[in-house]
């Protein structure tokens, strides 16, 4: 998932080009040069902006090109490739968050990856997130997805010890609720980000997104209302965002919480806290966590500089540069031999890399359809949290809005 921008220093510019061998501020907007490649994204916040400056601009240095970025918000950057998808000027190089792919590769516009990428030993979860019809239209250097951090402090001081399945999670999450503190936080908000957070319910409880109102979807949900209900989650979950219950956790409000690693970072600079990163709980002993993929996706718009664009993207790709990028933002890198060797200098990425081959890609089946059921479940999430519909009512009212959006 692209992870929030409050906590990074933004750009100076709503939107600017940043030529990786000169630098500067101002969009692209005439013809470049037979030897310079552009690139679309969104990283206007730090690390992210200066590990791609750095990694883009070593791999210029080293095919002999220069590479200009264009860097806008995520919120202005998602329309205008769509625009420029439909119109066939894009950037030479863009990335995108992995679902906003299907919709950009329905355009016609991107150029099909299989075979002329080099994706020799990356997981396949990764190599599904960036595909659309069958077709590889985008890959990520790493990934990001979702476990349970545990204040180590409150679980020892109760006598129990991380929860490994959803029993557990729940009786844990009750004991530990007490005073001001909630056992559990996380996001539930009418957004993608709820609907991200559920969905490892969803999976586990063998659901699917394609099938709304079946009995292990209304499972999923009936099981998610009771964290509410038990008083373990607080309501004001409603309106967080993940960057709120991570604020929660840190503050003691919340003895754990299903989060991101992009999260490490700023809980390693809490000195006072003492936390632990596990899988995320599984229905029944023994199952692998069924945690969505998130991060981004890189892709090539077809035109006169492809090939180029392609060897620049393979260098990107590169066993070097996808650890730097990884190490830096926290991921987990998009090939298991190079996320061992990041786990070995971050042990608290091990819990993320151990649910990466079992991740799954929101846009795999549903493709263009995704936001529309996303926007299905996490009105499903508020009705059903707010006790205005039961489980089963909701997600069969999610269930007919998902087939309107098909209309």
């Amino acid at each position: 998932m692209n992870r929030p921008l409050a906590r990074g220093v933004l750009a100076s510019c709503a939107a600017f080009a940043l030529a990786v061998s000169t630098g500067g501020c101002g969009l692209i907007t005439a013809e470049t040069g037979p030897n310079t490649l552009t690139v679309a994204d969104y990283y206007t916040s730090e690390p992210g902006n200066t590990a791609l400056t750095s990694i883009l601009h070593a791999c210029g240095r080293d095919l002999g090109v220069t590479v200009e970025r264009e860097v806008m918000p995520r919120s202005q950057l998602v329309p205008k490739l769509l625009r420029d998808g439909a119109a066939h000027t894009l950037s030479d190089l863009v990335l995108t968050d992995n679902p906003d792919l299907a919709k950009l590769a329905s355009t016609g516009a991107l150029l099909r990856l299989d075979g002329k990428v080099d994706t020799e030993g990356f997981y396949e979860s990764v190599l599904q997130a960036g595909s659309y019809k069958g077709e590889l239209y985008g890959v990520a250097p790493g990934v990001n997805g979702l476990a349970l951090f545990y204040d180590k402090r409150a679980l020892a001081e109760e006598g129990v010890e991380p929860p490994t399945t959803w029993e557990e999670l729940r009786s844990t999450a009750r004991k530990l609720t007490k005073g001001h503190r909630h056992g559990l936080a996380l996001s539930a908000i009418g957004t993608e980000e709820g609907t991200w957070q559920f969905e490892p319910f969803l999976w586990g409880a063998g659901g699917e997104l394609t099938d709304l109102d079946s009995p292990a979807a209304i499972e999923a949900l009936t099981y998610w209302k009771s964290l509410f209900d038990d008083g373990s989650v607080s309501t004001s979950a409603l309106n967080w965002e993940q960057a709120n219950a991570a604020d929660a956790f840190i503050g003691g409000h919340a003895a754990m919480m299903i989060n991101g690693s992009w999260q490490l970072a700023s809980l390693d600079a809490e000195t006072h806290l003492d936390y632990g990163v596990v899988p995320l709980p599984v229905k029944e002993a023994g199952g692998m966590p069924a945690s969505p993929m998130g991060g981004e996706t890189w892709a090539v718009p077809e035109g006169g500089k492809q090939d180029q664009a392609v060897r620049l993207l393979d260098c990107v790709l590169s066993d070097k540069n996808m650890l730097q990028w990884s190490r830096l933002r926290a991921d987990v890198a998009s090939k298991p031999a190079v996320a061992r060797k990041l786990v070995k200098e971050q042990p608290d990425l091990a819990p993320f890399v151990a649910s990466a081959p079992g991740a799954r890609a929101r846009t795999a089946v549903l493709g263009t359809r995704y936001p529309a059921v996303s926007k299905a479940v996490s009105t499903a999430l508020q009705q059903v949290a707010t006790g205005k519909l039961s489980p089963a009512e909701a997600m069969a009212a999610a269930q007919r809005q998902a087939d309107a959006a098909d209309h």
